[in-house]
């Protein structure tokens, strides 16, 4: 089979790989459908998750089709067409009794970071009956890719964890995708108010007609002084951090209010300073997480009842044999007005 290979910092390539078997009675080989790029892969590329090692088949998210289940499968079978979560669980460990998915202790965020992913034509899926969901059928597929990963995090690791209410001032830092992920299920709490806050003025425009009450451009600096300016000196209730460099959390840091929360759903892959000197005495509450995809099937009714449109955030549409192509587009994301891309396996 085809699959997108990552060979070291800034290096990828489409290489032949054998196709995927079952391996442990809880496997399902899934045939590819649609899959897409995630920030993260573009973290890994940059060299910040070292535990993805060169020759890592890259790809969390997307669509398919099972082709083979192992014996121990019960709730799938050959020709179902799913949704690959993008965080591995097996249900039955502490920390997935937990709810804590994403540290189950034979799963987690395993798929195209410490095992084989879903950027290739066939992708071996551990612990299916817990890490798959059915396709609806009566909706355009695209929009369910969206829901292996930036809808879930999104909304769990920066609206939950902001711990938005009705009648709230919210900012999120990052107009990318998972930050327009988390500004379109932010409306389910009803905010006063939601401040987007981007480089890039195109993202911002669209953050307008998903929902931004404002919109505050930090390319020239001076963000945290207006975003004071909006909210007459006394900052926002929450703040939630979606880009995962030094200055997204700085100015999430400087605007929250006293008894505020900050929601990091960045990911990080160098140090950040926390300001203790200033916000010691401040009352805030700092959360961080990583996904662990319990609001998944919540999504998945809200998604059917069109209560949210996540096809609303695909802006490009690949075939994978153009797949490098994709990567030069997402990795370029101002300059070509991206925001997610789908790639046809």
């Amino acid at each position: 089979m085809k699959a997108l290979v990552y060979r070291g910092p800034g290096s990828i390539s489409v290489e032949e790989r054998p196709r995927p078997k079952v391996e442990q009675p809880n496997d399902a080989v899934v045939k590819m459908v649609k899959t897409t790029i995630c920030g993260t892969d573009l973290h890994i590329l940059k060299g910040d998750v070292p535990t993805c090692t060169p020759g890592r088949i890259l790809g969390h998210e997307g669509i398919g089709v099972i082709e083979e289940t192992g014996n121990g499968v019960s709730q799938f079978k050959k020709g179902d067409r799913v949704i690959i979560s993008c965080i591995t669980s097996c249900g039955k460990c502490d920390y997935c009794k937990k709810g804590m998915y994403s540290h189950c202790t034979s799963g987690g965020w395993i798929l195209g970071h410490t095992i084989d992913g879903t950027q290739a034509e066939y992708v071996r899926i551990p612990h299916a009956d817990t890490s798959l969901y059915q396709l609806p059928s009566e909706q355009d597929p695209e929009s369910y890719v969206m829901l292996s990963d930036i809808f879930p995090t999104g909304f769990e690791c920066g609206v939950i964890n902001s711990n938005v209410k009705p009648g709230d001032t919210l900012a999120i830092v990052g107009a990318g995708p998972v930050g327009l992920a988390a500004l379109l299920t932010a409306q389910f709490y009803s905010p006063a108010r939601i401040i987007s806050v981007d480089l890039d003025d195109n993202r911002l425009a669209t953050a307008r007609k998903l929902g931004a009450t404002e919109t505050v451009n930090a390319s020239s600096g001076g963000a945290v002084e207006r975003i004071m300016a909006l909210t007459d000196g006394r900052g926002v209730d929450c703040a939630i951090e979606a880009v995962g460099v030094p200055s997204s959390f700085a100015i999430a840091a400087d605007i929250i209010t006293a008894g505020g929360t900050v929601a990091v759903l960045g990911v990080h892959g160098v140090k950040v300073d926390l300001h203790l000197e200033k916000l010691w005495c401040h009352n805030i509450t700092l959360r961080t997480r990583l996904v662990d995809t319990v609001t998944t099937p919540m999504l998945l009714k809200t998604v059917g009842a069109r209560k949210i449109e996540p096809g609303r955030l695909i802006t490009h549409h690949f075939k994978f044999g153009e797949i490098l192509e994709a990567y030069k587009t997402f990795g370029s994301a101002a300059q070509n007005q991206a925001l997610k891309v789908i790639i046809d396996a």
